[in-house]
């Protein structure tokens, strides 16, 4: 296949079961997805061992679903990447140890990617990363702003201190009685309401790039007890429309004097919760108004999610850098990238 690098990706780190064939990083040729929403959904949120058992009956379907889709065979594959963390550790096994099995059976370097690197790179497939760039990753279980500075080099200037965005939005999606996740729910209908709570915005004037939304959550989940006591009918639209906009308003101020401080060509918007409607709205208007000179990459909508084509791009860019593992690779539940606060000058 001349020069062209082909990568069977797979991807199990929490209730999705993936495996993409990904060419020279950018090009999906195939990404079998298998959701498990349906499954969690009546326990209100994932259950380990469930998404372990759901990932173990996919797994073995996801690979050949995959090369069959990209008309591709084993012999003409150049590397397996498979994310190792972070997490959960039985979810990541699976796919740890398909990945090991197959490069094993058909001699394949083994490429280790990290989850959250996934999530950044789904932007090559919007167009090429240029360096130095800031990714802007919210999802379930992650909320942070990463600098990178060089072509894989990451360096977290900022992350949550508590719950991650993605968390509040199903914990309080629970409150309001939505099925699990709620985030898309609740994006709708925030749309439709106004912000008359004013919620707590959090640590959004603090002298650093740190998140936190276990206040918020709290504030709502009070406001919402009390007015059951005293039997107020709350608007649920504007108790939407208020929650969303305290978390957007805080990660929105906070991602712009990021980009002020570091001297960056691109911003990138990843993870589960970039999918959100109001969060990319609001992005958009904040570059348009004070940064037009920044080039804004959001994750492709239908990659937001986990998916394989992400750690393929990747595991692409890894390879390009030499990184590979031996068949002791394990699964790492709490891997994240070096934290490095003083990156902001």
């Amino acid at each position: 296949m001349g020069t062209s690098k082909l990568i069977l990706a797979i991807e199990s780190s929490c209730d999705e079961t993936s495996v993409a064939v990904v060419k020279n990083g950018n090009e999906i040729l195939s990404n079998f997805i298998a959701t498990q929403i349906d499954s969690h959904q009546r326990f209100g949120g994932v259950v380990p061992e469930v998404a372990s058992r759901h990932h173990i009956e996919q797994i073995t379907l996801g690979i050949d679903q995959a090369l069959k889709k990209a008309a591709v065979e084993p012999d003409d594959l150049d590397a397996v990447a498979v994310t190792y963390g972070p997490g959960l550790v039985g979810a990541l096994l699976v796919g740890v140890s398909a990945a090991k099995s197959f490069a094993y059976a058909h001699n394949l370097p083994l490429i280790p990617v990290n989850h959250m690197a996934g999530h950044i790179y789904a932007a090559r497939f919007v167009k090429p990363i240029v360096f130095p760039s800031l990714a802007l990753l919210v999802s379930g279980g992650h909320t942070e702003l990463v600098y990178m500075p060089a072509e894989n080099v990451f360096k977290i200037i900022g992350e949550t201190r508590d719950d991650a965005a993605g968390e509040a939005y199903d914990k309080i999606g629970r409150v309001l009685g939505m099925k699990y996740p709620a985030g898309k729910d609740i994006d709708e209908l925030a749309h439709q309401g106004q912000d008359t709570f004013h919620f707590p915005r959090a640590m959004e004037h603090d002298d650093n790039f740190d998140f936190s939304f276990s206040g918020l959550k709290s504030a709502f989940i009070n406001t919402v007890h009390h007015a059951d006591q005293i039997g107020e009918e709350l608007d649920r639209k504007d108790l939407a429309a208020s929650f969303q906009q305290s978390v957007v308003d805080v990660i929105v101020s906070k991602t712009k004097r990021a980009c002020e401080q570091l001297d960056i060509k691109q911003l990138i918007l990843a993870g589960g919760v970039a999918a959100n409607q109001g969060l990319r709205e609001t992005l958009d208007a904040m570059i348009e108004k004070d940064l037009p000179e920044l080039d804004f990459v959001k994750a492709p909508l239908k990659l937001c999610g986990d998916n394989g084509a992400m750690i393929g791009a990747a595991g692409y860019v890894a390879m390009q850098h030499g990184e590979s593992a031996d068949l002791t690779l394990n699964a790492d539940p709490s891997l994240e990238f070096d934290w490095e606060p003083e990156a902001v000058r």
